[in-house]
């Protein structure tokens, strides 16, 4: 097990060695606690767009289902008219230029996966840059838009924003409670107590506290041909190699468990990159994928390579406070 991995299992499974960690932990509290403070004052080189940005983010290490949301986002406010714009950091992205307009064409090395996969899922203009608030500039230089979406940045405050969207593993939760190092939590938990609002993937219902939104199952999609099937395409007991380079691949496994396969988990780190070599797996099973994978692995995809394509289903309540936000924001 790699570091990294040995590391995330203690935050959230719980060791007594991450008390050692504590004097680090300190340190980095005080370094965000001040970075926040300094943005709340108005204090330093933070650029306010003229439309409204949403900043849909969180506050642990590891993927939360940010990209699914967006991706609903997008489509929700396209049927009420408004045109949308999406800005991301580009994590693990090696453009020629920043920012850089992200196209369907581009390839997973130069735009980042997770950009690369809501381009190509929905045409959305969509600029990479790590200073978001530049990749905003740059974006409404071309674009007539009403409004921005920042793919994370809940921690970047050089770009204000007009409202923080926070989503939370419903299944893992906040691990240890803790900072980094000794916990898996970028900014303090109190942190959420200042957002617009939680929501919880993989909750079924609302919390108290927030909103539930879970991952529906869509389609398969073939990697090779782009052929559509329904899920229902491998019958119950079919055995499937699993691969998942997300924040947390135990919830695409789990995934493929709910539609009655039986998945060989292959987990990798997120932002993984793949090759031919990497997935050639025995014994010779179909092999699926997140869609996030999908997007490095065409180029060298084998006939019986798929992608289990997914939509996110928020709540009706939080469907009626975004609308609701959208019109504050929107007059």
């Amino acid at each position: 097990m790699a570091l990294n991995d040995r590391l995330l299992n203690a935050w959230y499974a719980g060791h007594p060695a991450l008390a050692l960690l504590r004097p680090l932990e300190c340190l980095y509290r005080r370094v965000v606690n001040k970075k926040r403070a300094r943005f709340l004052a108005g204090e330093g080189d933070i650029y306010r767009a003229p439309v409204p940005v949403i900043v849909v983010g969180n506050i642990t290490v590891g993927g939360t289902g940010k990209t699914p949301l967006i991706l609903w986002m997008i489509e929700h406010c396209r049927r009420q008219g408004l045109n949308v714009g999406v800005v991301s950091r580009g994590y693990g992205a090696k453009p020629p230029s920043l920012p850089w307009r992200v196209l369907p064409q581009n390839s997973a090395d130069e735009a980042g996966d997770e950009p690369l996969l809501i381009v190509q899922r929905t045409g959305v203009p969509l600029m990479i840059d790590p200073d978001r608030g530049q990749a905003v500039r740059a974006l409404l230089a071309q674009e007539p838009l009403d409004l921005i979406l920042s793919d994370d940045g809940l921690q970047h405050y050089r770009l204000a924003r007009d409202l923080e969207l926070v989503l939370i593993d419903a299944a893992r939760g906040l691990g240890n409670g803790r900072c980094l190092p000794a916990g898996p939590l970028r900014e303090p938990i109190e942190r959420l107590h200042s957002v617009d609002a939680l929501l919880y993937n993989g909750a079924a219902k609302d919390r108290d506290d927030g909103y539930g939104f879970e991952l529906q199952p869509l389609a398969l999609i073939n990697l090779l041909t782009g052929e559509r099937k329904p899920v229902e395409h491998f019958a119950p007991g079919q055995a499937v190699h699993a691969v998942a380079g997300i924040g947390n691949p135990q919830r695409f496994f789990n995934t493929l468990e709910g539609l009655h396969w039986r998945p060989v988990p292959h987990p990798f780190a997120d932002h993984a990159l793949y090759s031919a070599k990497t997935l050639a797996f025995e014994p010779p099973l179909p092999l699926i994928m997140t869609e996030k994978d999908a997007v490095k692995c065409r180029a060298f995809a084998a006939a019986n390579w798929w992608y289990l394509a997914v939509e996110a289903v928020p709540s009706t309540a939080f469907a009626q406070w975004f609308d609701s936000q959208l019109h504050r924001l929107l007059p």
